[in-house]
């Protein structure tokens, strides 16, 4: 496989900018193998049937980007990835700039020292580091800003638009963003039309955003992510007639659960094309960026369909990445 297996021309004028008002008028693509039916996410309940599981991923994104200061007086930034001690103290994170800052380096906001630099992690593009506040997540969330993504050039006046409206637990670094679509009045009517709504936590970290640099993508090292999936959420996936996955990190939670026969744990499970799907029938999802691991999810899932369709949302001027449209898509099946 190549790296140009999962490239595709992206034009930046179709890269969201913004959250559409209000959530569920975004575009929905729904899948016919590699025909695309175009709708809006508001008509999802008539593509529902009686007998399916919808899991979404209520985890929370946490204000984790901390723009900080050396001693030297020169800017530093640290975006926290996943906490690594139960007092939130320890944290995986990507620090800038990477090469000057030094093991030991104590960074301060408005004088005070929050922040110390610890080892680099065994991944070796992320760093161990040390909140040194008292209490680290009211620190957090104090001084911390939205992790928005890099492509995404303005601030964001609501800050609970990066957030999903059943979001729980504050421990995610990115929004599991095909969320983003949902109200609590769109919830309703898919449960309405015979659909059970259900929960996993997958926290989401650096490989939602992170391109795939190798040549061949098979070779990526992948990040691993913390999963739980609560014992009745699997018990009704297994009875399910199709369970339905909002987004990618609930698929990620749903088949590492599958693939590993545990409920909860870390996972680095990498779904490649060939992957043998054990769970998940449907999934609802954004469009993504090139050459990243979650395109490869998306090749796993629908085939060589993938280009046709995402051709077709360009030529439709489709909205993409995290505050972008939506597709529907149908699991690629051998028989």
């Amino acid at each position: 496989m190549h790296i140009s297996d999962i490239d595709y021309l992206l034009p930046e004028d179709l890269i969201a900018q913004k959250p559409i008002e209000p959530r569920d008028s975004a575009r929905l693509l729904v899948a016919d193998g590699s025909r695309a039916h175009h709708h809006v996410v508001s008509q999802l309940p008539q593509f529902i049937r009686p007998g399916d599981v919808v899991v979404v991923n209520d985890t929370r994104v946490l204000p984790a980007r901390l723009t900080l200061q050396r001693k030297t007086g020169g800017a530093a930034e640290v975006l926290l990835l996943e906490r690594r001690s139960p007092d939130a103290r320890l944290w995986e994170a990507l620090v800038r700039p990477a090469r000057k800052l030094k093991e030991g380096e104590v960074l301060e906001y408005f004088g005070k020292r929050v922040v110390r630099i610890g080892p680099r992690t065994e991944a070796g593009d992320t760093f161990v580091v040390e909140i040194t506040d008292d209490d680290p997540l009211a620190l957090i969330q104090r001084i911390g800003s939205m992790p928005l993504p890099p492509y995404i050039r303005g601030s964001l006046k609501d800050q609970e638009r990066y957030q999903t409206v059943y979001s729980q637990t504050p421990a995610s670094a990115a929004a599991p963003t095909a969320g983003l679509h949902f109200t609590p009045e769109l919830l309703q009517r898919v449960e309405e039309a015979g659909a059970v709504i259900k929960r996993v936590e997958l926290v989401v970290g650096l490989d939602t955003f992170k391109p795939i640099s190798t040549e061949n993508p098979l070779e990526h090292v992948i990040h691993s992510e913390f999963y739980n999936v609560p014992q009745d959420t699997w018990d009704a996936c297994v009875s399910a007639q199709r369970v339905i996955a909002i987004g990618t990190t609930a698929t990620r939670a749903l088949e590492s659960a599958a693939t590993f026969g545990e409920l909860s744990g870390r996972t680095r499970l990498f779904i490649t094309p060939g992957y043998e799907w054990k769970i998940v029938d449907a999934m609802l999802t954004n469009f993504h960026m090139p050459r990243t691991s979650l395109l490869l999810m998306i090749g796993a899932f629908v085939g060589e369909a993938w280009k046709s369709l995402y051709q077709s949302a360009i030529e439709e001027k489709y909205r993409f990445l995290s505050f972008g449209d939506a597709m529907f898509l149908q699991r690629l099946r051998a028989d």
